[in-house]
């Protein structure tokens, strides 16, 4: 369930917004930090983004091989294949 924070953003003219130092350190989102975007039927929805391994998921670890994110564990794992 989302909760609202009762602060509301002006959108400026090429389409940015200002997040409130105060979420930006809640959730660890620093200077240059990425972002990921998510849309639903009536909301958008902004996450703290987290690379993430395409096989398992894991967010461990992360290794980009042939620009795809592979956590250790799997590329360990494909190297016995």
């Amino acid at each position: 369930m989302m909760k609202s924070t009762g602060i509301v953003r002006m959108v400026d003219s090429v389409g940015r917004i200002v997040l409130p130092a105060e979420i930006r350190e809640k959730f660890g989102i620093k200077e240059g930090g990425e972002l990921e975007i998510y849309v639903d039927s009536s909301s958008i929805i902004l996450k703290k983004y987290e690379p993430t391994c395409i096989f398992c998921g894991s967010t461990k670890d992360i290794t980009v091989f042939k620009e795809r994110n592979v956590c250790n564990k799997c590329l360990e794992h494909l190297k016995t294949i």
